[in-house]
């Protein structure tokens, strides 16, 4: 089984079956994702209509900028100065 994030092909799969009638266990199958991740990502994901995978991929890609590692001040001045020195 895949553990690993869903890109927007997948997202479009994803998308499609579950459109063709698949449940979220036969969608992993296919997809080879554990059943939970295809769970989660059609519950955090409805809107008012439906999963829709383009504004799931732009919602996925701001929730990992929002995560990503932040440079404190000292280091940003640190980098700065040294820069300014060059």
């Amino acid at each position: 089984m895949n553990y690993a994030h869903l890109t927007q092909e997948k997202r479009y799969q994803i998308y499609a079956l579950k459109k063709a009638g698949h449940k979220p266990r036969g969608i992993a199958d296919v997809l080879d994702r554990v059943r939970s991740t295809i769970s989660s990502e059609l519950a955090r994901n409805r809107g008012q209509r439906g999963y829709r995978p383009r504004q799931t991929q732009l919602m996925a890609e701001e929730r990992r900028a929002m995560h990503a590692w932040m440079i404190d001040d000292a280091t940003w001045q640190f980098a700065q100065n040294k820069l300014l020195q060059q």
